[in-house]
């Protein structure tokens, strides 16, 4: 089976920046900056994204374009023969499933939410009643079930589309949009009258939150979510490194991509920030600030409905965009594995993704009685506690320890295929950080998860 490539180097960037951004972007990103020190915690990050997340998102991109396969046959390819470090792949491909077992469930309620704003169904509604009509919404079984199914037969109707035809030419529009809309609702936040207060919590360094909270907190913070904003350790940047041609190093394009990431993260609490401040209302973290609070601030908001549906459509753009980045990694996987044809696969789990999704679906109503992880908490909280904190930390340090060992590829075979083309090379030099501190640093963020 000829293996696609991408038809442009805008196409490759586009979509893995598209599987990297996502709904945590804004919900988790904007809120963890200023309750960490604004400016001071942005800087922490900045220096971890680059240092920690884009050296594991440079090895995935390394795996997937020397292998020229998936996760689910890369490791064969280029592993030592009698090693076993083909068996990642099963853990490798359940985090993807793990993944959009509850990634379905909230891209399902955004794009509900994106009628019912455009509708007016929150026009009028006080605090209490937008948090109701939330209730109202995650209580419906019937709602949350067809919305979560929407999700998945779209996302896989653009993968059955082929890797050109489907997912390069679609999830570029989508990119597209995503940014223009993005730069429309910042001016229009940066017009509002909260727009000083609202950038001063945001971007201003607080030193005092940032010691008020911990320092090791803050540093374990912003490192852990360089490496979940970029969503490693699963192949899901394998997959699109082995779609693209030798004519760029691949530092240089990991770079693009890091780059790309943090402008969107950045944008969205700008968006967000100096609306909440102007209309009094707190910002938080989580699915309360999608359907909850920011609905609540475009009641207060001139036009509120018009801003409230572009909102939501951008926050669906960015939903379909990973999505179908991890759906492509699934597929890949699957057809790398059975030789499949490419609509059997995507129909086979289109179906699949719909019964995988449905605990997670009803776990807020009816599996509401189970809490995993103690009272209050749902089926959604322990999926995402087991993959934000032990498949992207654990999968990262087997992508850096593979790519680094000589019992796995080895550092030279990695070198040689990271500055193949032209662009930003990858030291030389690097190779006592990457085999060394990076896996430690890593590891770290993992024992935090339990221990912090």
């Amino acid at each position: 089976m000829e293996r696609e490539k991408f038809s442009t180097r805008l196409g490759f960037i586009l979509i893995s920046a598209g599987c990297a951004i996502g709904l945590g972007n804004v919900w988790r990103f904007p809120y963890i900056t200023g309750r960490y020190g604004g400016g001071a915690f942005v800087l922490i990050y900045l220096f971890f994204l680059f240092f920690l997340g884009m050296p594991v998102v440079i090895a995935e991109f390394a795996v997937g374009r020397a292998s020229q396969k998936s996760v689910a046959r890369s490791f064969d390819v280029l592993e030592p023969e009698g090693s076993r470090w083909h068996l990642f792949k099963w853990f490798a491909m359940a985090g993807n499933y793990l993944l959009m077992m509850y990634y379905t469930t909230i891209s399902g309620w955004v794009l509900l939410y994106f009628f019912k704003t455009a509708r007016g169904d929150f026009a009028g509604l006080s605090s209490r009643g937008v948090a109701a009509a939330f209730g109202a919404t995650t209580a419906s079984p019937v709602i949350s079930v067809v919305f979560m199914a929407i999700m998945v037969i779209l996302s896989f109707g653009i993968c059955a589309g082929g890797l050109q035809n489907g997912v390069e030419n679609i999830v570029k529009v989508i990119m597209i949009c995503l940014l223009a809309l993005m730069v429309v609702l910042a001016v229009n936040s940066l017009l509002l009258p909260g727009t000083k207060e609202g950038l001063t919590f945001y971007l201003k360094p607080n030193f005092n939150n940032l010691t008020r909270h911990g320092l090791s907190k803050t540093i374990f913070a912003a490192m852990g979510q360089s490496l979940f904003t970029l969503g490693v350790g699963i192949g899901s940047m394998a997959i699109f490194g082995s779609y693209i041609d030798k004519q760029k190093r691949l530092a240089g394009e990991a770079l693009n991509i890091a780059v790309l990431d943090t402008v969107v993260a950045l944008l969205a609490g700008v968006i967000i920030f100096p609306a909440c401040f102007s209309y009094d209302i707190a910002p938080t973290s989580g699915p309360s600030l999608l359907f909850i609070t920011l609905p609540n601030v475009f009641n207060h908001m001139p036009h509120g409905r018009l801003w409230g549906a572009l909102f939501f459509l951008f926050m669906t753009f960015a939903a379909v965009s990973t999505i179908v980045a991890v759906f492509q990694n699934i597929v890949a996987n699957f057809r790398d594995m059975t030789g499949w044809s490419l609509k059997k696969t995507c129909a086979l789990h289109a179906v699949l993704l719909m019964l995988l999704s449905l605990p997670c679906t009803l776990g807020f109503n009816v599996l509401s009685f189970v809490h995993p992880l103690g009272a209050g908490s749902t089926i959604l909280d322990l999926e995402d506690f087991i993959q934000s904190n032990n498949v992207v930390s654990l999968g990262s340090i087997v992508y850096v320890v593979f790519v680094t060992s000589r019992y796995g590829w080895g550092y030279d075979g990695f070198l040689e295929e990271v500055n193949t083309g032209t662009g930003l090379r990858f030291p030389r030099a690097g190779r006592i950080y990457m085999t060394a501190v990076l896996p430690l640093l890593i590891f770290s963020i993992f024992l935090w998860g339990y221990l912090g």
